[in-house]
């Protein structure tokens, strides 16, 4: 670690702390040249490998801005969102993986966004799967209405409650 004030390239560690609920650690710490003391914030690098195979870092904020999409017109909040985005967020680092692929993205966003808003959900699915026909649609309906391990279940996500699905099922019926 190079001394911001006289450029020494080592430095001692006085002091490390946890930080952002556990994200990054904050250090203290000390130049034996200059013996000035200086503060250092480390936090694991999250990239994001895109199927053309460019590497790019993480952006919560791109995945609230593509949710934000889905949810046009939805009674979701901004705070929703940004909730959203820790989860997905704290999901991906969870993994342990420095690169992630976009898909692994998607997939993350899927269950809390449907529990979130069924609405939102389908138009965001219909997206990232890539939906092609009315019986893409009507398949994704039938397994939100009547998801296949039972009520109130989510096929991918066993412990997430299934929002109430009536609305959405009359507009297809």
């Amino acid at each position: 670690m190079f001394c911001p004030y006289c450029r020494h390239n080592d430095s001692r560690v006085l002091d490390s702390r946890v930080a952002d609920d556990g994200l990054s650690i904050r250090r203290r710490r000390q130049c034996p040249v200059c013996e000035r003391r200086f503060t250092t914030v480390e936090q694991m690098q999250l990239s994001v490998v895109k199927r053309s195979g460019v590497v790019e870092p993480f952006s919560r904020d791109k995945v609230v801005a593509g949710v934000r999409k889905a949810c046009k017109d939805r009674p979701v909040s901004e705070d929703d969102l940004v909730r959203l985005g820790r989860q997905v967020e704290d999901e991906l680092r969870a993994a342990g993986l420095c690169e992630v692929p976009s898909d692994a993205i998607g997939e993350a966003i899927l269950a809390p966004l449907c529990r979130l808003d069924a609405v939102a959900y389908l138009r965001f699915a219909s997206v990232y799967r890539h939906y092609e026909t009315l019986d893409d649609f009507a398949s994704e309906i039938a397994q939100l209405t009547h998801p296949p391990d039972g009520p109130g279940t989510m096929p991918d996500d066993s412990d997430a409650a299934v929002p109430d699905r009536r609305p959405l099922a009359a507009a297809v019926a």
